[in-house]
């Protein structure tokens, strides 16, 4: 059988109906009668008569009497008329409001008509009957018009029945029906019931919103309606959009045998002996089989999800067909995109109708709809003769869709490789397509064909150099084919243009499938995608283009005050030495979401709109819709407008001023193009993103030859007869085509051939860095243990602390945190989970890499959670206290408050002016060893508390000791580093000290203090993410120097990195380490106290002082009383007996005399007696 290719014009625009409704006026009410009598009606007219009398006494003037006689003239008029009045009533009144009522029922009638008559031509036009079909199939130009994007996709005919008016009839709300007038309310009620339906209009069914639709009733009429909705599939959705398959029994195979001629049922790619093997079975097991690659990734059927637009639908008939239990086709939950047809006609019971599933009964002159629960009468069913179908489907089997129509340029499948000239997309060669241009060339790419066939060209240049450019604007809705005309635009400036010239930022505000892809290219500077996910990208993404602004005009102005990037260009090429400043375009995709977002976005768009002419940086905003003003302020820089099918007439309006991208087809890729105040050209985009095809030869042995001879066309399959094997042959399979697309062979191809762009855009802090990362590299050097020798700064307490964000720039630098200035005290403020402990392990890790523990000394005490364990192995720590140790917490405060105390008297005793003197005499060893004391230990000390909260709430005693060595500490070489949740947390009299800060997410960014609208970016969920004072986002570091242990995230085995590094540095140090917190012993022997005899002046010693560590004395010529207070076995007898051992070595029998009054005789012995 021949084939007739059919090219499928663009669907027509459908009659339009009418719509909104039309509200019926109130018939008028009965007049409501007053009973009034003629005598109390004439009696005021009598009075007046009356009255006039009295003109007429003798001798009343003439003119009196002619005003009497006046009086009783119009009195007698006015009694003749009112009793006229009287008499007739307001039955004339009701008589006229009848005839007006009447007159404008008519005038609605008429209008009620023609919308009758266009209702049904519409109606009509989009259901034809089914006897009608033959001539759509035969005229062709509605044949197949449907498309998988038309909202009547998949809606079928089923009958003749009652339907609404289009415009409903609205009715009043009036008075009590006996107070209406009879006549005009029983019109209006017959007016309703005539006029508010309109019979013999076509009933469809959408198939797209139910898995399971069944037919049944009488044997005849169910398979005419059967035949009747696959005929309507069949003519008006083409095989490529819908597919039609057929499981009978071997009892109904013969009533289903016409659909053999389907192009509907044949299966691409399965031949038998009469072609291509037809979706015709017996077996449904046999037929899901081959409708596997059809079924496969569909999901479980839902009303309320999206049609799937990039698979067809399928539609299974069943008849009398064995249902194996397994089968997925009749599963209860159906999939989606496919509808089951179950023809069950002739049986005495309907069947069951399956939850969410439809049911039509029928019979010879009536149709019924029948749902779980529910059932009501349609009208009549629509009948097809098997005689009539198998017509129609013989009409329709040689006809096959056309993939490229050559003779309609606007509907063809246009391949970007045959736009462009370049042949095989694999043979592209960068040093012959990025030949040097004429300037009428730069930035010119053709973006499709016209009506003509040839190609339709953008010239992103500006109008002064006879371009088009250089702002322009697209618009397009789903299916429009907008991501692949970007694409296209993209790919062929990039083929035909040296990443020396132009250069790309590409950005798409949603998922980032529109430039997945291009980020090899050597002209991306930027692929920004997925900012809807994370908002603060968006302003990242502002940032760093206002720097690439601020970036080109520096250059233009540093290079020789160039006025714009034309002249800079001319000088370039006239042999001057400058650098490259090539062209630069940003695309950005779903503009209008992003200013949804972010409105003060706009603002950056015009500033580019406004300068970026002169600096070479062109703008083109993509968008599926265009709302009204939504560009306001911008639209005076567009220059250009494409415009493909749009979602409404309005949004065509705002983006051509013309409606006429509306009605465009629906055929990806179809648009307009807008240039200035020149005429719209139609267009049809290029395709990229097709399957590439390398045209390599099949394999030199293919399957076995076929023998070809007449065979009967059945439906069911026809075996395959083979010619004898000829010698020599070999089965073997062709060669498989390549998964790649025309954009990834290109890309490949341009991949590495040029200079790369100047990155616009560094990808995010989402990895944390290691301090080797940030550091030079690190090696054992003695005398300072493992280092960076490198480092710059070694022992001047400035230290590595994580990376810094400076999109403006365009690029990141270290965060290095001074602690030798004002800023020597710490505060890390953070969330929960925010990272302020590992920020603190990172800063006292950096000390140890970059100071030796004879510079510094860190005494920490842990509130968080115990992350400061991990430092403690490092020589520089002198210990770290935890929440539960309340002794080493108050004499690791007291430790670092008594070398406060001690180095300031140190201070004044040498006369050491500052503490840098300090450390510059200890590091030449020029302090005099007669000061060569305990406080010469120490360099820098830092007292490290993490959790100032649950610090102060626990020991709120120590909280102004700790005040105090902030207050004190700096211009003695003393720190504080603390971590907090929030500033509230901290008192004014401490938090101003501390002005070395680093802001972490705060739970509430509102409670920053270092810039809130800083605070709010930075995200939720990424720890170590923070601000600096300057409002610039960071990333903390981690503390290892192992990048990572199995290559995965540096964050991964943190502790294990964490150890690694303190046992690196503790393995390379050879010299003391920090001096460890002095503790109070356990247990004190009196011996080791000074004798009574030998501080005489300060008396005698009974212990050791927990802030100082020194003996404390008791002099009784000075205070002769002592009370002493204590528990049960805490120590009180055996104080009276060291004291009574004290007093007998410092006094003699002569010069004391004790007197011991001892009920428990616990004091015995311990006087002597002489």
């Amino acid at each position: 059988m021949s084939v007739v290719v059919v090219k499928r014009p663009p669907r027509a625009v459908p009659p339009g109906v009418p719509t909104g409704e039309v509200p019926l006026q109130t018939p008028p009410e009965l007049p409501r009668t007053q009973t009034q009598s003629l005598m109390m009606t004439l009696l005021p007219m009598l009075g007046m008569a009356s009255s006039a009398a009295f003109f007429f006494i003798p001798g009343s003037a003439p003119f009196m009497k002619v005003m009497g006689g006046m009086m009783i003239a119009s009195t007698a008029v006015m009694a003749v008329a009112q009793a006229v009045r009287m008499r007739q009533g307001p039955s004339g009144q009701l008589s006229q409001a009848r005839r007006d009522y009447f007159t404008y029922l008519a005038g609605v009638r008429k209008h009620v008509r023609r919308t009758a008559r266009a209702q049904r031509a519409a109606q009509l036009h989009l259901h034809p009957a089914p006897g009608q079909l033959w001539s759509v199939v035969t005229e062709q130009r509605r044949l197949w018009e449907r498309r998988v994007t038309d909202p009547d996709f998949a809606q079928v005919r089923i009958g003749l029945g009652q339907q609404q008016l289009a415009t409903p009839l609205i009715a009043p709300t009036t008075a009590p029906l006996e107070e209406l007038e009879p006549l005009t309310a029983a019109s209006m009620r017959r007016f309703l019931a005539v006029h508010a339906t309109l019979d013999g209009l076509p009933m469809a069914v959408r198939l797209r919103s139910f898995p399971h639709l069944t037919i049944s009733g009488e044997a005849e009429t169910g398979y005419d309606t059967a035949r009747a909705l696959l005929a309507q599939l069949a003519t008006l959705h083409s095989p490529e959009d819908l597919v039609i398959a057929v499981a009978a029994g071997r009892g109904a195979a013969a009533v289903w045998e016409w659909t053999k001629w389907l192009p509907h049922t044949q299966l691409p790619g399965s031949l038998d002996g009469a072609g291509t093997r037809r979706l015709i079975t017996d077996d449904l097991g046999e037929l899901e089989e081959l409708l596997a690659p059809q079924l496969q990734g569909r999901p479980r059927f839902s009303r309320n999800a999206q049609p799937l637009v990039d698979q067809p639908h399928v539609v299974v008939v069943l008849d009398r067909v064995s249902v194996p239990p397994d089968a997925v086709l009749t599963s209860p939950e159906g999939l989606q995109g496919v509808t089951l047809v179950e023809v069950a006609v002739g049986e005495p019971n309907t069947p069951e109708v399956p939850r969410g599933s439809l049911s039509i009964v029928v019979a010879s002159d009536r149709l019924r709809m029948e749902a779980p629960g529910s059932a009501a009468y349609l009208g009549v069913p629509d009948r097809l003769s098997l005689v009539e179908a198998e017509a129609l489907t013989r009409q329709l089997a040689p006809l096959r869709l056309a993939g490229r129509d050559d003779d309609e340029p606007l509907l063809a499948n246009l391949d970007f490789t045959d736009l462009l000239g370049l042949g095989d997309a694999a043979a592209v060669d960068a040093a012959r397509t990025w030949r040097p241009r004429s300037p009428h060339e730069q930035l010119r790419v053709p973006i499709g064909v016209g009506e003509d066939g040839e190609p339709v060209m953008l010239d992103l240049k500006e109008a002064a150099l006879e371009g088009m450019g250089p702002h322009g604007l697209c618009v397009g809705a789903t299916g429009s084919g907008k991501s692949e005309l970007l694409r296209t635009l993209v790919l062929g400036l990039a083929v035909t243009h040296s990443s020396e010239t132009l250069n790309f930022v590409l950005a798409d505000f949603k998922g980032g499938a529109t430039f997945a892809g291009f980020s090899a290219l050597p002209h991306v500077a930027a692929v920004i995608t997925n900012l809807a996910d994370d908002l603060t990208l968006v302003d990242r993404m502002r940032d760093s283009i206002t720097g690439e602004l601020q970036r080109r005009q520096e250059l233009l102005r540093a290079a020789g005050n160039y006025a714009n990037i034309h002249d800079y260009e001319k000088a370039r090429a006239a042999g001057a030495a400058l650098e490259p400043l090539p062209s630069l375009i940003l695309v950005i995709d779903e503009f209008s979401e992003l200013l949804s977002a972010k409105p003060e976005f706009i603002d950056m768009f015009i500033q580019i709109g406004r300068i970026g002419r002169s600096l070479g940086v062109h703008l083109l905003l993509a968008s599926q819709r265009l709302e009204e003003g939504r560009l306001r302020g911008l639209e005076t820089y567009l220059s250009y407008r494409i415009g493909l099918r749009t979602f409404s007439s309005a949004e065509s309006r705002a983006a051509l001023g013309v409606p006429d991208a509306y009605h465009l087809p629906s055929v990806p890729g179809s648009g307009y193009l807008k240039s200035g105040t020149d005429t719209m050209v139609r267009f049809k985009a290029a395709y990229v993103s097709g399957p590439y095809g390398s045209g390599g030869m099949l394999a030199a042995e293919g399957p076995l030859p076929v023998e070809r001879r007449p065979v009967p066309f059945t439906a069911a399959p026809v075996p395959v007869t083979y010619a004898a094997p000829q010698s020599g042959w070999s089965g073997g399979p062709a060669q498989g085509a390549s998964a790649d697309t025309v954009l990834d062979v290109v890309v490949r191809r341009l991949e590495g051939q040029g200079p790369p762009a100047h990155q616009v855009w560094l990808p995010p802090l989402d990895e944390p860095s290691t301090l080797d990362q940030l550091l030079p590299p690190l090696a054992p050097v003695e005398g300072r243990g493992l280092t960076a020798p490198e480092y710059p700064a070694l022992g001047r307490l400035v230290v590595p602390a994580g990376l810094i964000d400076k999109p403006f720039e365009q690029r990141r630098d270290v965060l290095y945190r001074d602690f030798s200035g004002a800023a020597g005290h710490g505060l890390i403020v953070g969330g929960p989970q925010s990272g302020r402990s590992t920020l603190l392990r990172t800063l006292i890790s950096a000390f140890a890499l970059t100071h030796t523990p004879y510079e510094v000394q860190f005494y920490g005490l842990d509130f968080g959670g115990g992350g400061m364990a991990a430092v403690e192995g490092l020589p520089h720590v002198g210990g770290v206290a935890s929440r539960l140790d309340g002794d080493r917490i108050r004499r690791t405060v007291a430790e670092v408050a008594g070398i406060l105390s001690r180095r300031e008297q140190l201070f004044r005793r040498e006369k050491i002016d500052s503490i840098a003197t300090y450390r510059k005499q200890r590091a030449a060893g020029r302090l005099p060893d007669k000061v060569w004391g305990p406080d010469q230990t120490w360099g820098d000390v830092f007292l490290v508390i993490d959790g100032w909260r649950a610090f102060t709430s626990e020991y709120e005693a120590l909280e102004p000791v700790v005040t105090d060595i902030a207050a004190r500490g700096l211009g003695f070489g003393v720190h504080v580093i603390v971590t907090a949740s929030r500033y509230m947390e901290l008192r004014p009299a401490v938090k101003d000290l501390l002005l070395g800060r680093l802001e972490l997410r705060l739970g509430d960014p509102g409670d920053s203090e270092l810039g809130r609208r800083a605070a709010v970016g930075v995200p939720v969920g990424a720890p170590g993410r923070g601000i600096t004072a300057e409002h610039l986002h960071f990333l903390g570091a981690l503390p290892r120097v192992d990048g990572s242990i199995d290559g995965s995230s540096p964050a991964a085995d943190l502790a294990q990195g964490t150890a690694a590094l303190v046992d690196a540095v503790a393995a390379n140090w050879t010299g003391p380490s920090a001096p460890k917190v002095r503790m109070l012993p356990a247990r004190l022997p009196a011996e080791q106290l000074p004798k009574g005899f030998e501080f005489p002046q300060r008396g005698i010693a009974i212990g050791i002082d927990e802030n100082t560590l020194e003996p404390v004395f008791i002099d009784f010529e000075t205070d002769p009383l002592l009370c002493v207070f204590g528990d049960s076995e805490s120590g009180k007898t055996a104080l009276l007996r060291l004291i009574a051992r004290k007093l007998t070595e410092r006094y003699t029998p002569d010069e004391a005399l004790i007197v011991v009054g001892d009920y428990r005789r616990g004091l015995l012995g311990a006087v002597p007696d002489s």
